[in-house]
């Protein structure tokens, strides 16, 4: 009834996808007349035929395949159950099932339209019965029944393979038909070996049974047999078998350990004919062999209990097994070998020493090169990072570095030991030639050559070296924070710290531009340069405690919120990590397994072009995605919590200089009015001023915890802390209340000066009236004097017969007015006394309440005539 119902199904289905049934009806009469010919026929050779008519058919033919599906398989399954000894008759058989399973990728048809192949495998692949019967025909002596047989296991496991791997597993003795076709002949072998590769993926069950079957003798046997590493497909076959069987198996790594060991494996490593042949093929495999020593080394699944101890134990067999050499040959020194090798190489060799005590000890005593052009290992890493064209090989070797420093104290202070810098004359010798140079100065001679572009790269290589021997060490920072380089620098006058060249060298960085002119950089790589730059500022706040020519951390927030303003400043956190780069990092580094559909891809690594970053559509940086690792990225969200704290901290605590000394109000002895008056008027001045500050940063960092604070992620986790920010908002409130009235007080004081000095302004003004007043009385006695002088020389002139009598008279005036002009004098001058006295008071007074006497006093007397100057003119 089963049968009877999916064969319904997809009758309905053929018509479903050509529109009707009678629009398939000619290939449907066709593939049913040549079913009842192999079911019913008398004769053999009869149904021999329609069974070669309906292969060729259903080979050709979309409907014919949905017209076999629909009909088609409980003839062939008969056949196949029940016609044993006719040979010819099974293999016409499976071959039918092998076109009907196969997907026509020549014949056009409309888009998104269901496929008939699928739609068989998937009709197939339910049948455990089918299954079953299909396994039992491997034991068949007929090459051609046990390859055609193979043939439909695979095409059902490329597109059933879950509901296949648990069929085979209730089957008794399935995998172990399975295993035997390893022994057969190759082409039978080649199939077999592709069908378990298919079988294994991501099945434990299987895998143990595999691998109970014999499976690791069989795969060696057969790699040694094609020839290793040059070897064709079939090792590459072998390989990934291999690999699926031994990854995130901590068990099966165990036993391949303890029997074969690993020494098949690693001989593999062995570079064999030309050394300087890489095929596409000898990649592939170099690669897959890689990839099994990467999976020896991660030890089995993370939920493994005995994980770590069986990681450890593979690391330490490993290497004692020779691989550091064969590793070191393929990514050091076979600069001829591609690129995805040699970078393949450097992180198997990173990770093989990674938190390992005893290899780091090895590569830290291996030399390569032939005498006497040897150098350490890690020398020889080192030129590969500062000389390389590749991006990806420098993340690679890079990767060595970091974790050889890795909690490797020792390890980090011997490689600081060797930092000290080189005598300037041999500053320019070639790098390449010079093999007898010190790792510390190899590495502080590309440090301090950076002024062009390309060396400027090759600084920031280096530069990523240091950071992983200054990492969690401080004997090494310190020593680093020491070193001068021998050219002294004209506007320091003395050696140049090279930390202070490294930062020169990272604003110059900043704004470099490429060939074109125009700035490498990507929105991902800015907005993490950005972030990176907050981060660096963040902890000169946290960890900043001199109070030295005054750059503490109050200084540092000061500048802060007034360069660039706090809201922007953690807004460059958020964007940070908001990126790709940020979001996307994971607590595992993911791996691709190398499959048939992949290799060829893996096999050529094509180095990101800089000139290109800016176009990359998922904006990632390689040097950037190598760098934010999940610990990088946790460190970076922790820390990020404690420079908002702190800053927090250092904005609600006021400077010292800001409290109030009452002794400062009080006159001192023998302190004049003047002088009092003065150093008040600063002080209140000063108190002024840093009020208004404090009420500004308050209200500075009020604003700016309003707009950053309401993040759900900052939010989350500030929470906790909540009571404490309550209770520093309450400190704050407190301190601006006081601030607040204080500045009322002083606003009243400076109004009552205020008064004091418009009554002393009115008061000069009436004195400079009263001073015209005089100044005019005595300008017309001048006048009036004149006059009379002009009367008695009109007089003298007019005869001598009356001249007794004019002197006379002009003796007696002159004598009067004198008398009269002295006494109006002498009163003037009493008068002008008094005023100048009074003057001179209140120019002091005005002088020590700040006004400008002169500027008052500008233009006073300026229309007063000068008669003086007149008569002796006319004289």
């Amino acid at each position: 009834m089963k049968k009877m119902d999916l064969v319904s199904g997809y009758k309905g289905v053929v018509g479903l996808v050509f529109g009707n049934e009678n629009s398939a009806s000619s290939e449907d009469s066709y593939v049913e007349r040549l079913l009842d010919r192999i079911s019913n026929g008398v004769l053999a050779e009869d149904r021999r035929s329609a069974m070669t008519e309906l292969q060729a058919v259903v080979a050709e033919s979309n409907a014919a395949q949905l017209a076999f599906g629909a009909m088609g398989f409980p003839v062939i399954m008969g056949v196949l159950k029940e016609e044993l000894d006719d040979v010819e008759m099974v293999r016409g058989a499976l071959e039918t099932l092998v076109s009907a399973l196969t997907s026509l990728d020549h014949v056009k048809g409309p888009k998104n339209v269901v496929q008939p192949a699928l739609m068989n495998t998937d009709l197939l692949s339910r049948e455990a019965e089918s299954i079953s019967l299909l396994l039992s025909l491997l034991s068949e002596d007929d090459f051609y029944v046990r390859y055609y047989t193979l043939q439909i296991l695979t095409a059902l496991l490329t597109n059933s393979l879950n509901r296949l791997q648990e069929a085979i597993l209730t089957i008794p003795r399935g995998i172990t038909r399975l295993m035997d076709m390893l022994m057969d002949r190759e082409v039978i072998r080649n199939e077999a070996l592709l069908l378990l590769t298919y079988l294994t993926r991501e099945a434990e069950e299987i895998q143990k049974i595999v691998v109970f079957e014999g499976a690791f003798e069989k795969i060696f046997s057969i790699i040694k047999e094609e020839g290793g590493s040059e070897g064709g497909v079939v090792v590459q076959d072998c390989l990934e078998l291999l690999n699926n069987l031994l990854r995130s198996n901590s068990s099966n790594q165990i036993l391949l350990r303890e029997t074969m060991g690993f020494d098949p494996l690693i001989s593999i490593l062995k570079l064999r004919g030309s050394a300087y042949s890489f095929t596409q093929q000898k990649t592939i495999n170099v690669l897959s062999v890689l990839e099994t020593i990467n999976l020896l080394m991660r030890g089995g699944s993370e939920a493994d209990p005995g994980r770590d101890a069986n990681k450890l134990t593979n690391k330490t067999v490993l290497v004692q097994k020779k691989v550091l050499d064969y590793l070191l040959t393929l990514g050091v020194e076979s600069q001829w070998a591609p690129v995805a090798v040699r970078c393949a190489a450097l992180r198997c060799i990173g990770d093989l020493i990674a938190s390992h005590p005893k290899n780091l000890d090895a590569i830290s005593s291996k030399v390569l090169g032939e005498e006497p052009q040897v150098e350490p290992a890690l020398n020889s890493i080192l030129r590969i990072i500062l000389r390389t064209s590749s991006m990806q090989e420098f993340i690679a070797a890079d990767h060595v570095f970091k974790s050889f420093c890795e909690k490797n104290l020792d390890g980090q202070t011997m490689l600081a030991s060797t930092l000290i810098p080189q005598p300037q004359s041999m500053s320019h010798d070639p790098l390449e030639e010079d093999v007898n140079m010190s790792f510390g100065s190899m590495l502080l001679r590309v440090l301090t050559l950076g002024e062009s572009d390309g060396d400027l790269e090759a600084c920031c290589r280096a530069a990523s070296v240091l950071s992983h021997i200054l990492k969690d060490n401080m004997h090494c920072k310190e020593r680093a924070v020491r070193i001068e380089l021998e050219a002294p620098m004209q506007s320091l006058g003395v050696a140049e710290p090279l930390l202070h060249r490294m930062v020169r060298y990272l604003a110059l960085a900043s704004s470099m531009k490429n060939k074109d002119g125009k700035s490498v950089s990507n929105p991902s790589a800015t907005v993490c340069t950005r972030g990176l730059a907050a981060v660096l500022l963040g902890e000169c706040v946290l960890y900043n405690k001199s109070s030295d020519s005054g750059k503490d951390a109050f200084t540092i927030v000061d500048s802060l919120s007034q360069k660039v303003g706090l809201t922007s400043y953690f807004l460059k956190f958020d964007e940070m990590q908001k990126s790709f780069l940020f979001s996307s990092v994971k607590s595992t580094q993911s791996h691709k397994p190398l499959t048939r559909s992949n290799a060829a891809s893996m096999a050529e690594i094509e180095d990101v072009d800089e000139n290109d970053l800016s176009d990359q559509k998922n904006e990632d940086h390689p040097i950037l995605s190598s760098m934010f690792d999940a610990h990088f990225v946790s460190f970076i969200k922790s820390l990020e919590a404690d420079i908002r704290e702190n800053i927090v901290d250092v904005y609600s605590r006021p400077k010292s200089e800001v409290a109030v000394v009452p002794a400062e109000l009080e006159q001192k002895s023998g302190e004049g009015d003047k002088e009092y008056v003065k150093r008040l008027k600063a002080f209140v001045e000063k108190q002024c001023s840093e009020i208004q500050k404090l009420i500004g940063r308050n209200a500075t960092l009020a604003e700016d915890l309003a707009k950053t604070g309401g993040s759900g992620s900052i939010q989350a986790e500030h929470r906790a802390s909540g009571a404490s920010e309550r209770v520093q908002a309450e400190t704050l409130r407190r301190d601006l209340q006081e601030a607040s009235q204080r500045l009322e007080m002083l606003k009243a004081e400076n109004a009552k000066i205020e008064s004091e000095s418009s009554m002393y302004q009115n008061l000069a003004a009436k004195m400079e009236s009263d001073l015209k007043s005089l100044s005019d009385a005595y300008n017309n006695l001048e006048q009036t004097n004149f006059h009379l002088e002009k009367e008695v020389k009109a007089l003298k002139s007019g005869g001598s017969s009356v001249s007794p009598d004019i002197e006379a008279i002009k003796a007696e005036a002159r004598e009067e007015a004198q008398k009269e002009s002295e006494v109006e004098l002498n009163d003037l001058l009493v008068c002008l006394g008094q005023e100048q006295s009074k003057v001179e008071k209140l120019s002091s007074r005005l002088l020590e309440l700040g006004e400008d006497v002169d500027k008052l006093l500008e233009g006073v007397g300026d229309d007063i005539g000068l008669p003086e100057d007149d008569e002796e003119e006319e004289d």
